[in-house]
């Protein structure tokens, strides 16, 4: 595969093209400023106007958001698995029906694998805009997001109505739902009742990884962080390793589905048959199945870098308690 090929496969982080009306809580106080990213697969937006750099299938995708301080992600969920890395910023992760369940607060670099099964949320807690990349089993990303009932609620309040069809209409634009188009149904309170509501002491020794001890872990060999034998153990459609300075190596390995580089520190240098790229924190590329290749940090430094490739396992962790 020639440079050029190749450059075809790497999303810049400068080059990001965001939604600001990729969800229903688009015109929501509080979440109208956030910005939604669909880098791989097609994603989950219920806005036409959502960009997808990449939609070549890989067996999961790869989305993220952007937020100024203080904007949230109303609470949902999807059918397959989520997992968030920080880019950048602090952030505030809370789950349950009203989202005080439980919580916990992410720096950058820490992952959080989200088990299906639970409404959650987001918000930027820090002082600077935020980002936060984001990995969904499944190349449908699940079939859509299911919100809980205050979101579809409070959307409708500001104008914003989901159709049974996935798509937004937006009644402050005199959009109206199809004829034969009802709207997206509202849990009931049976389904309501059967979630579970963990505790933050339940959910964060096995569903957290702290990008410090990953750091100390993969000071020799790469770590396994979400996975089988992982260090979040979990079989949801993907694993995710954690690369650093010390545990990279030149020598060139193929897999037979694509696979997914995405630096968190420093830049990186991946060389295949063929040519090299570097790349920096927030860039992301798709290596091609079967293509040889190595990433190792091309400058001083700290180094780190995240790698994702698909396992073919069903949807992933559903919450157990």
């Amino acid at each position: 595969m020639t440079p050029a090929e190749m450059e075809t496969r790497i999303v810049r982080y400068g080059d990001l093209q965001p939604c600001k009306t990729a969800f229903i809580d688009a015109h929501t106080p509080g979440s109208d400023q956030k910005e939604n990213f669909t880098i791989i697969g097609g994603g989950v937006s219920e806005s036409p106007d959502q960009h997808v750099h990449i939609g070549i299938p890989h067996g999961f995708n790869i989305g993220a958001a952007g937020q100024p301080p203080k904007c949230r992600n109303s609470l949902h969920d999807h059918h397959t698995a989520e997992a968030f890395f920080v880019l950048k910023g602090r952030w505030r992760f809370f789950w349950g029906r009203y989202g005080d369940a439980g919580e916990v607060t992410l720096e950058e670099g820490d992952i959080f694998n989200i088990p299906t099964g639970i409404f959650r949320g987001f918000e930027n807690i820090g002082t600077d805009y935020g980002m936060i990349m984001a990995i969904l089993g499944g190349d449908d990303a699940g079939g859509g997001v299911m919100w809980a009932p205050q979101v579809i609620q409070d959307a409708a309040e500001h104008g914003l109505v989901l159709g049974e069809d996935g798509k937004l209409y937006d009644t402050k634009r005199q959009q109206k739902l199809p004829a034969g188009v009802g709207p997206m149904a509202v849990m009931s309170d049976a389904e309501l009742a059967k979630r579970p509501e963990p505790t933050t002491r339940d959910v964060l020794p096995n569903h957290v990884a702290r990008y410090l001890d990953m750091m100390a872990l993969a000071d020799r060999k790469p770590v396994k962080v979400i996975g089988e034998h992982g260090l979040l153990r979990d079989k949801p459609g993907f694993e995710v390793d954690f690369i650093t300075r010390g545990s990279a190596t030149a020598a060139k390995h193929t897999h037979k589905v694509p696979s997914v580089l995405m630096p968190m520190r420093g830049h990186w240098r991946v060389d295949w048959d063929g040519g090299s790229a570097t790349l920096a924190p927030g860039d992301t590329m798709s290596v091609p199945e079967n293509v040889a290749h190595s990433a190792v940090p091309s400058m001083t430094g700290e180094a780190s870098l995240y790698h994702i490739v698909a396992t073919g396992d069903p949807a992933g962790l559903t919450w157990q308690g």
